[in-house]
């Protein structure tokens, strides 16, 4: 499929399919006398583009909606907001991306991790990236003449690895919307790979779905997005099955604080009493318990100009690498053990983080699950603090909530390999944790 509408906006190759190259050649490249792009002799490529958040996905994304973006970067002035929306099927927002990692070296050790495998980090970065430029795609008017709309991420409903995802393999990631409401989007990605060498046909090996909302470009205020009028059966559960999402969200949002029933209250007076042994008896504690407190890590960083997306705020998809790789350091001195990926459980994405904010990540381990001895879960909660010093005031931004699991390979050469009981210290912590239990098990019925 073509991502642009008219033909003058064309730079998608033929078989709709952007391919993604290494970034240094590009950004070692002279300055002077850039290559033309969409047809333009005075447009410097994006990925000479001061002050903007790169990486080979990004960079290629861009440059192949450049016209778009550059719109988005100096909207027309006084411009009117699209006066009529349009119904657009999920096919014309289909979008893919193809890592060709079996040849491009250089690529392929921009991705690579200590296990041969692609970095998780990374790879959630370009989701968001492309699932932005989806959402994109689908609210553009394709017209010059009106302000284009701002979109954002407003949270991941959920990531799913579903298989290793080598690094030697070529890899590609198809995306488009399969919901819309009065201003949300949301947009699900599948990125594949084949087996072995190429020998056997691409499957799935991770799927993600994340959630949009459209902002006016001049107020600021929600603004409505087009239509979407699936086609296929399959688009057509798709459609169900977000809009069944969407109002367990909009019940979340618009309901009290969950009240505990009383199997839930026996369960919250037992980690409690447990906690307070710790606390007043810590010599007789259970040695295969340790308190949430005492699974915590934290980091701290400024956020930089060349961390920020096209709309001036710090890209999602940073966040999102710096947060998984806390919650990966977290889980690995949790267990003991190198950790392996499983699920990106839940994202909310509560207010901008802006070029020059003082960002506070911290980490803990909320609970485990041994229902299962060969695949031990370890359910890790991230939460993104921005902190004004010359204010007094510090506010939550993000919060992040992951799973993992150990390496098997790891697992086999540690005898007698057993997860500890993570256990709470005050009350408040306890209703953090059955919370937690209780959105996870919520959300796996509404996806059954």
């Amino acid at each position: 499929m073509d991502l642009n509408s008219s033909p003058s906006n064309n730079t998608i190759p033929v078989n709709g399919t952007i391919p993604v190259a290494s970034t240094f050649a590009s950004a070692n490249a002279p300055m002077e006398n850039p290559p033309p792009a969409n047809g333009s002799g005075d447009r410097k490529p994006i990925a000479l583009w001061p002050g903007m958040y790169h990486s080979p996905v990004t960079t290629a994304l861009w440059e192949a909606r450049g016209q778009i973006f550059e719109r988005l970067l100096d909207p027309p002035r006084d411009a009117p907001p699209q006066s009529e929306l349009l119904t657009r099927t999920p096919s014309q927002s289909r979008t893919s991306i193809l890592y060709n990692f079996s040849s491009d070296f250089v690529l392929r050790e921009q991705y690579r991790d200590p296990w041969n495998e692609v970095r998780i980090g990374k790879l959630l970065e370009d989701l968001d990236a492309l699932a932005g430029t989806i959402s994109v795609k689908h609210c553009s008017d394709e017209a010059s003449t009106t302000r284009p709309l701002i979109v954002v991420t407003a949270s991941v409903d959920k990531i799913v690895l579903k298989k290793p995802i080598s690094v030697n393999i070529d890899l590609k990631i198809v995306g488009s919307v399969i919901w819309v409401g009065h201003s949300s989007i949301e947009i699900q990605l599948e990125v594949t790979q084949s087996n072995e060498e190429g020998k056997d046909s691409d499957s799935v090996a991770l799927t993600a779905n994340f959630i949009f909302v459209a902002r006016d470009s001049k107020t600021g205020k929600a603004a409505p997005v087009n239509r979407l009028s699936p086609e296929t059966d399959h688009e057509k559960v798709l459609f169900e099955q977000a809009e069944a999402r969407s109002n367990l969200r909009k019940r979340k949002r618009g309901g009290e604080k969950k009240e505990f029933e009383n199997g839930e209250k026996n369960r919250l007076k037992a980690l409690l009493a447990e906690g307070r042994i710790f606390c007043d008896m810590p010599a007789l504690a259970d040695r295969n318990s340790i308190l949430l407190k005492d699974t915590s890590l934290e980091n701290a960083l400024i956020c930089q100009p060349q961390q920020r997306n096209i709309h001036g705020r710090i890209f999602g998809g940073f966040l999102m690498h710096r947060a998984f790789e806390l919650a990966f350091s977290t889980t690995y001195a949790f267990a003991g053990l190198v950790p392996y990926f499983l699920e990106v459980d839940h994202v909310d994405f509560l207010r901008p983080v802006d070029v020059g904010d003082f960002l506070r990540l911290k980490s803990c381990v909320l609970y485990t699950e041994v229902h299962d001895p060969d695949q031990p879960l370890i359910n890790v909660e991230v939460v993104a603090h921005v902190t004004r010093p010359e204010l007094r005031s510090s506010e939550v931004s993000n919060t992040f909530h992951f799973t993992f699991t150990v390496r098997p390979e790891a697992k086999v050469t540690k005898n007698g390999f057993k997860l500890r009981n993570v256990v709470p210290a005050t009350e408040e912590e306890a209703c953090r944790i059955l919370e937690r239990i209780y959105a996870d098990n919520l959300n796996e019925f509404f996806r059954t």
